[in-house]
């Protein structure tokens, strides 16, 4: 597979299709699941509490993988991103009240990186209840 978006066709400030997770306290159990992390802060409202978070947390590469998801679908192929690293700065909180929480993330092309290579700088931004919850969230992106 291949990216769909032309590099040629790409600018600068070029802002990509924003996308809204909702997480809810079950996702939260499912990627416990297939990650393996089964921290109790993860799914024990009490346990998380107890450790003075306000409520229970998403995980952290749960978040990660969530905010990545606008590149690989503007790209039009996963295999598109050669590097990904963010800053973890807040918590996403997800209340057991059947409705959870959602991650907002938008992202835009920052830079044009190299012709050869065909690759950009893809800055994104990730908020949950009015706060960022990645920093220093970046992406760089081979394009066809």
């Amino acid at each position: 597979m291949t990216a769909k978006i032309s590099y040629d066709e790409v600018e600068v400030g070029t802002e990509l299709p924003g996308q809204s997770f909702p997480v809810s306290r079950a996702a939260l159990v499912q990627y416990a699941g297939a990650s393996g992390d089964f921290n109790p802060i993860h799914w024990n409202e009490k346990f998380a509490v107890a450790v003075g978070l306000p409520d229970v947390i998403a995980h952290g590469m749960f978040t990660m993988a969530s905010a990545i998801r606008v590149v690989t679908d503007w790209a039009g192929d996963p295999g598109a991103v050669a590097e990904y690293g963010v800053r973890f700065t807040k918590p996403v909180v997800v209340p057991n009240d059947g409705t959870g929480a959602v991650i907002e993330v938008t992202a835009k092309v920052a830079a044009k990186l190299d012709d050869a290579e065909r690759t950009v700088r893809v800055d994104l931004t990730a908020m949950a209840d009015g706060q960022k919850v990645l920093g220093m969230s970046r992406a760089v992106v081979r394009l066809a």
